[in-house]
């Protein structure tokens, strides 16, 4: 029997906002981890501090690879995963589970997930940046969206000088970053999503 239309949105609205707010919290710790930014600065003890209860339990059985919090990622991956099979589990329309397709399907979606809201935290680390680069130069949290934007923008300033002492490449990014997000990956993750429907 079908939920009803009332309790099924409330029910999606409910399990991607809190779906896509873990998965964003365990990039974040990714992320920092990976660009050797430290955890001392205010928003990267919020990220510790929400993601700990998720992650240290399982770091006991994955163990980072290097620098590369691969709990955190393996986490987000599957928080992504188990989104995706609910939000298609309580949508109307009728969804096959067992087949192998459809759960690649569903496994290609929740990566697509991670990829989008990757994009979403770089285009915050790069409008961040470029905010802060005008207003306040030596805020506290430059130096954190310096490190997480600068293996993005170092090919873009090899190519794009300052012009006249002012730096565009952020904004340069954020508009390749939009161009993706609007173009390219809403198209292709509904086209995943059609591979589970019956």
């Amino acid at each position: 029997m079908p939920l009803p239309e009332f309790l099924r949105n409330t029910l999606s609205f409910l399990t991607h906002t809190l779906g896509d707010f873990l998965i964003l919290l365990l990039l974040s710790r990714f992320y920092l981890q990976a660009a050797r930014i430290p955890f001392r600065q205010p928003i990267g003890q919020f990220v510790l501090a929400l993601t700990n209860w998720l992650v240290l339990p399982v770091r006991r059985f994955i163990k980072p690879i290097g620098v590369y919090d691969s709990s955190s990622m393996i986490l987000a991956l599957a928080i992504a995963y188990l989104m995706h099979f609910v939000l298609l589990w309580i949508s109307p329309w009728p969804y096959v589970f067992a087949d192998v397709f459809s759960q690649l399907a569903i496994l290609g979606a929740a990566l697509l997930e991670l990829f989008k809201m990757s994009l979403y935290l770089l285009f915050a680390a790069a409008a961040g940046q470029a905010i802060l680069s005008w207003v306040t130069p030596y805020h506290p949290m430059m130096p954190v969206f310096n490190g997480l934007t600068a293996p993005f923008l170092r090919p873009l300033r090899r190519i794009i000088p300052p012009i006249s002492g002012v730096d565009i490449t952020p904004l340069i990014l954020i508009l390749l970053i939009q161009l993706l997000l609007n173009v390219f990956i809403g198209d292709f993750e509904k086209l995943l999503l059609m591979q589970v429907r019956l």
